[in-house]
């Protein structure tokens, strides 16, 4: 606990997860992550040999949630300064340095020496000038393509996978059209799609999907639905808040 403390700033919470198996850094007030991370932590399915790279870490959240599974090595970019430090300090907090590298670059300007087995992201989804800018910079530059567009995300997604490998994104079901005309414009597929409902009798909200460069037909998924009628988490969505290990094969 003494360890937990000193590296807790006055303006940060200390969260933990899956049962108190990941303890989580935030902002009390910049950027906090929402329950769009560990939907797409539990979708991501891995190899103990797989080496993965994440766009857009964040705190580090879903990295950190990802250490239950098995994989060789996550490399994990961020671009604002003051995230990437919370980041690396998650995974000291997490004792995850041999297995989670926090990288502060833009997506843009990072070559990396070798493709990965595993790319995901957590994209911004409010598009270019579009959109009201929140008085947190953080907020803002985690939810609008500021510092990055979809588009690039992509790119690099493309130049970064390989050939065999996939992609796994969770992005708002409002923004499908958009989300596949990116892919398609990048050279990859999509090969399984899982709709997220907060209530099985409303409208999607998040759509969770994996991608490909050669994906064959598009596999549609059961939906995944987080809530009962009476405002309680379904059974599904308790195990994946829970930490479960193995998802739906995609």
């Amino acid at each position: 606990m003494k360890t937990n403390l000193r590296i807790k700033g006055e303006d940060e919470t200390l969260d933990a997860f899956y049962h108190g198996r990941i303890l989580v850094l935030q902002k009390k007030r910049g950027y906090r992550f929402s329950i769009d991370a560990p939907l797409l932590a539990d979708f991501i399915q891995t190899r103990e040999k797989d080496r993965l790279l994440e766009i857009g870490t964040g705190s580090g959240i879903i990295s950190l949630l990802l250490s239950i599974k098995p994989f060789r090595h996550i490399e994990a970019l961020e671009i604002q300064e003051s995230l990437a430090d919370l980041a690396r300090r998650n995974v000291l907090l997490n004792k995850l340095e041999g297995r989670v590298r926090i990288i502060e670059a833009d997506v843009r300007d990072y070559f990396p020496p070798q493709r990965f087995d595993i790319v995901f992201a957590n994209p911004p989804y409010i598009r270019e000038r579009t959109g009201r800018l929140s008085s947190s910079s953080e907020k803002s530059i985690a939810k609008h393509e500021l510092k990055c567009t979809l588009f690039d995300i992509m790119q690099k997604t493309g130049e970064s996978m390989k050939t065999n490998g996939k992609a796994y994104f969770i992005y708002p079901a409002r923004g499908m059209e958009y989300f596949k005309l990116t892919v398609r414009k990048k050279g990859l597929q999509i090969a399984a799609v899982r709709p997220v409902f907060a209530h099985k009798d409303r409208e999607p909200r998040f759509f969770l999907t994996a991608c490909e460069f050669r994906a064959g037909e598009e596999k549609r998924l059961a939906p995944l639905i987080l809530f009962e009628r009476d405002g309680s988490y379904t059974e599904e969505a308790e195990k994946i808040f829970a930490g479960r290990v193995h998802a739906a094969i995609v």
